[in-house]
Order: C-alpha cells, then sequence, then structure tokens
C-alpha cells in the first residue's frame, strides 16, 4: 500500500508540475511510474511465500479469542488466565 501512494504522490507531482524528476521525458514517467511496479512485486511476493494469507489467519484467530472473551465475560465466567478470587 505504501509502494501505492508513493507512485500516486509522484503523478500528482509529475502532471501538477511542481517536481521535475529528469530532463527526458520517458525516463521521467520511468521514474514516476516505478513504485506501482514494486507495488506489484511487493504483492506478487506476498501472495506467493504465504504471507497474505499468515496475516489473515492471526487476524481471524484474535477476533476468534476477543469474541469468546467478550462471551465469557458475558456468562459471568472469569477470564481465562486470571486467578478465581476467593
Amino acid at each position: 500500500m505504501g509502494f501505492v501512494l508513493i507512485g500516486v504522490l509522484c503523478v500528482v507531482l509529475k502532471l501538477g508540475g511542481w517536481v521535475q524528476f529528469h530532463k527526458d521525458d520517458f525516463w521521467a514517467w520511468v521514474i514516476v511510474l516505478s513504485p506501482f511496479a514494486l507495488a506489484m512485486v511487493w504483492w506478487a511476493w506476498a501472495d506467493a511465500s504465504g504471507f497474505t494469507q499468515r496475516k489473515v489467519m492471526q487476524s481471524q484467530d484474535a477476533r476468534k479469542a476477543a469474541r469468546r472473551e467478550q462471551q465469557m465475560e458475558a456468562l459471568g465466567h472469569i477470564k481465562p488466565g486470571t486467578k478465581k478470587r476467593r
């Protein structure tokens, strides 16, 4: 996501004429559009390596644990991992 934001910022700066990246127009656009290519490489690697799926699984496990804890508190049970009061 960071590469996409940087790419959008570079395109806005280039089209607005605020920053001149390179004198030759072709290489200027190569520089401006390179963050989008890096984002594609990052997403391909993240999907191929399982990084994305691991993040999704961790998020689901955290939601499941929070939901279970909330349900246990609603039933009047103590939180898991805490000692029982006498």
